[in-house]
């Protein structure tokens, strides 16, 4: 599970540090695909298969299950960290993404989310007072 929030920069090459408690989980292996909200989604390999699995029981006749496939599959990205933590993010998705400098990486349980600073801000700011205004069931039996 992927927990909290980190600010890491972009380097020159487009490459990013991993926050330190989430490396374990990502060592052997990472997806990084385009999310909604125009973050992008960071799997452990893992976890990405599963969802790959998923995705394949959807009928090719279903249109926005196609579309939704092809721009998943055709942004996404495989890699391994380095030493470092470090991972390249491609420049298409840092395009998508609004990403330049000012990062802000979070955890999102099943996965990481990768977002550019002020869209994060701003992203926080307009849902906050909607989360802590919640006065009924979101997920049935759960809250």
């Amino acid at each position: 599970m992927f927990l909290g929030t980190h600010e890491p920069r972009l380097d020159e090459k487009g490459r990013l540090i991993l926050p330190a408690k989430f490396r374990e989980d990502l060592s052997s292996g990472l997806v990084i695909t385009k999310g909604q909200e125009r973050c992008l989604y960071v799997f452990p390999a893992a976890e990405f298969a599963t969802i790959t699995e998923t995705l394949r029981q959807a009928p090719v006749t279903a249109k926005s299950a196609r579309d939704y496939q092809r721009v998943m599959f055709a942004g996404a990205h495989d890699e391994i960290p380095d030493r470092q933590g470090r991972v390249t993010i491609p420049q298409g998705l840092r395009t998508y993404a609004g990403l330049e400098k000012e990062c802000v990486v979070i955890g999102a349980n099943t996965r990481v989310e990768i977002w550019d600073s002020a869209a994060w801000n701003e992203y926080l700011a307009d849902r906050e007072k909607s989360f802590a205004d919640v006065s009924e069931e979101v997920f049935p039996g759960l809250f």
